[in-house]
């Protein structure tokens, strides 16, 4: 049976370990570094919580970050990380450890306080990341039974966002600037069109799932394959909607600094098409 050799026990709930295979690897769980010595073995099937930090950087950061955080809230974490871990069913970007650790230590502390901070594209991040915001839901709520503090929904879509970052190594800075760009290409569209998409509607669902992909088509330089005949028809009969969808291509284009290939401009014309129409519908019915 493969062991896993203690390195240090960093207090009574994290011990840093000398994996068979991934070398120097964290291990989480309640009570697992109690009288833990150098050199101790402790079998593999008898460890849950385990986190490869390859780079000796950020385990440095971990290992000075922790004496900052309250042991349950350590243990905390690391049930939260087991719980994404199982359901991503894929490995998760090793950095998530520090990020999400740091970012809900110091949410916690802001609570106690009483600062609130108001997450201005929540309703956006539940829409675009569903199975991410599910994770985080339940990630909130494990904090809220375990440690009786309630972070509110607000710092849901702030996890998700997190989570998100970890299932694509996608740093969170780059995930929270793609949520303020769609945000603002939205913004851009209820501006031009003068007309106020209901949150709750199936188009405003569309609109952010397409322009969601249309970004993700662009960081990853993915081929859109043009309709020439489809383009002209889009210009010719929707001037005003393929002006405005160009415009977003631009915006895109600026913001990611990559190409937006002009075929993603008929595809966003077509969306912006239904909404104008649906527009037009409710000043009908008023």
């Amino acid at each position: 049976m493969s062991s896993l050799k203690v390195a240090k026990a960093l207090n009574n709930n994290v011990i840093i370990g000398m994996h068979p295979e991934h070398d120097e690897v964290v291990v989480i769980g309640k009570g697992i570094g109690f009288n833990r010595r150098p050199g101790d073995l402790m079998p593999l099937d008898s460890v849950e919580k385990l986190f490869i930090l390859k780079s000796h950087e950020e385990q440095e950061q971990y290992k000075r970050l922790l004496p900052e955080l309250d042991e349950k809230l350590i243990e905390v974490i690391g049930e939260v990380l087991h719980l994404v871990q199982l359901q991503a069913k894929k490995p998760l970007n090793e950095h998530i450890l520090i990020a999400l650790t740091d970012h809900i230590a110091f949410s916690i502390n802001r609570h106690k306080q009483g600062i609130t901070i108001h997450n201005p594209f929540l309703y956006e991040t539940r829409e675009i990341y569903p199975q991410e915001y599910k994770m985080a839901e339940q990630a909130v709520a494990l904090i809220r039974d375990k440690m009786d503090v309630d972070l509110g929904e607000d710092e849901i879509g702030f996890v998700a966002l997190h989570i998100y970052s970890a299932m694509t190594n996608q740093h969170i800075s780059e995930v929270r600037k793609d949520s303020r760009l769609i945000a603002d290409m939205v913004q851009v569209v209820e501006t031009t069109l003068d007309y106020r998409i209901p949150l709750q509607s199936l188009d405003y669902s569309r609109l952010l799932t397409h322009l969601r992909f249309a970004i993700e088509r662009v960081r990853r330089g993915e081929i859109v394959q043009e309709i020439y005949r489809l383009d002209k028809l889009l210009n010719e009969e929707y001037p005003e909607m393929y002006m405005l969808a160009w415009k977003l291509t631009k915006i895109m284009e600026k913001r990611l600094r990559k190409s937006v290939y002009p075929a993603e401009v008929s595809y966003l014309t077509m969306h912006l098409q239904r909404l104008s129409q649906r527009k037009e519908q409710g000043e009908q019915q008023k």
